[in-house]
């Protein structure tokens, strides 16, 4: 697929930093005797979220845009991760909201050249991440913005994915309405909740995933990442609605939906960013099935034995994506940009 882009990939080394340092930091939280430092335990949810996914996030946005100045936000945001992991916690929280911050004002300069609810949902995740970091900093509650920052951009893209689909009027004003709900519950987690489930049952019902579930090979594999996904979100959201098991809540949100979308969207995000292919195997159902069977195990029984689970499942998809990429053109990232 051509050359990689070798100066995106020290954005992503510090994602995966946040990564690794954010799993260990969680893992250490439930007594894992692992050498975390303890400011990966303390701000592990900073980590993944801003650290990793929102860099990662912000790579992505960057690509689309295809100006320089858009690659501030994955730099911003990795870079905060780093800071965060050293030990120097408010100029980290200074950078991710600067990270979000430019992730917006790429995402407007995406809507401006795309006019379209699609563009405009995921400017509305952009802004939700940016409220949370700004909590973040000024030390309020940032999670149920960060959970409408992934709720609202994962909704946004499977809208624009799914786009090809004939939909009466009325199913995009309902996801309209919904992507309004996400933008003005997350101050209350009961109604933040009940939109979860509806955006779920939105998903579930709407989704391009429906139909390609039904295909074989890659199409399939996507498919049942994010049908499943959506599942572990209707979860979350149902929780969180009822004010009940908080931590699975949580979990269910930010482990099951939305690694199943990291699981599901690698394929297709790594030939944008890197130009590399990540060829469909079924080897890949391992580490998803690892990730949805430790998880259920982790909300069933609150036992460390789930979180290891899942981190075994995320470092299982990575060493399994890695080796089937390099496999497939082992010189790819020996090559000149």
């Amino acid at each position: 697929m051509g050359t990689v882009p070798i100066y995106r990939l020290p954005l992503l080394v510090l994602g995966f930093v946040s990564l690794a340092l954010g799993v260990a930091g969680g893992l250490a939280r439930l007594g894992a005797a692992i050498p975390a430092p303890p400011a990966a335990t303390a701000l592990h949810g900073a980590l993944m979220v801003s650290g990793f996914l929102g860099t990662v996030i912000g790579l992505e946005r960057a690509v689309a845009l295809g100006r320089l100045w858009a690659y501030g936000a994955p730099l911003a945001s990795g870079a905060g991760g780093i800071c965060l992991i050293l030990g120097l916690a408010v100029p980290g929280f200074a950078l991710m909201a600067l990270g979000a911050a430019l992730l917006v004002a790429a995402s407007s300069a995406v809507l401006v050249r795309q006019p379209s609810l699609e563009m405009a949902t995921l400017l509305a995740g952009a802004i939700a991440w940016l409220a949370g970091n700004l909590f973040l900093y000024a030390g309020l509650p940032a999670v149920p913005w960060w959970i409408a920052f992934f709720a609202l951009t994962i909704g946004g893209e499977r809208l624009e994915l799914s786009r090809y689909l004939k939909r009466p009027p009325a199913v995009r004003l309902q996801f309209l309405v919904l992507v309004i709900l996400l933008l003005v519950t997350p101050l209350e987690p009961r109604t933040l909740g009940l939109a979860l489930v509806l955006l779920a049952a939105w998903l579930l019902a709407y989704d391009l995933a429906r139909v390609t579930v039904r295909q074989q090979g890659l199409a399939r594999y996507i498919a049942l990442c994010l049908l499943s996904g959506y599942a572990w979100l209707a979860l979350g959201g149902a929780l969180l609605a009822a004010a009940f098991a908080y931590d699975a809540a949580l979990h269910a949100i930010f482990v099951g939906f939305v690694f199943s979308m990291v699981f599901g969207h690698a394929p297709v995000i790594l030939p944008a960013v890197l130009r590399v292919k990540l060829p469909y195997h079924p080897v890949l159902y391992a580490p998803l099935g690892l990730l949805h069977a430790s998880l259920l195990a982790r909300v069933l029984f609150p036992a460390p034995l789930g979180a290891w689970g899942n981190a075994a499942a995320v470092a299982l998809y990575i060493v399994t994506a890695a080796t089937l990429v390099f496999r497939r053109a082992p010189d790819a990232f020996s090559r000149r940009a």
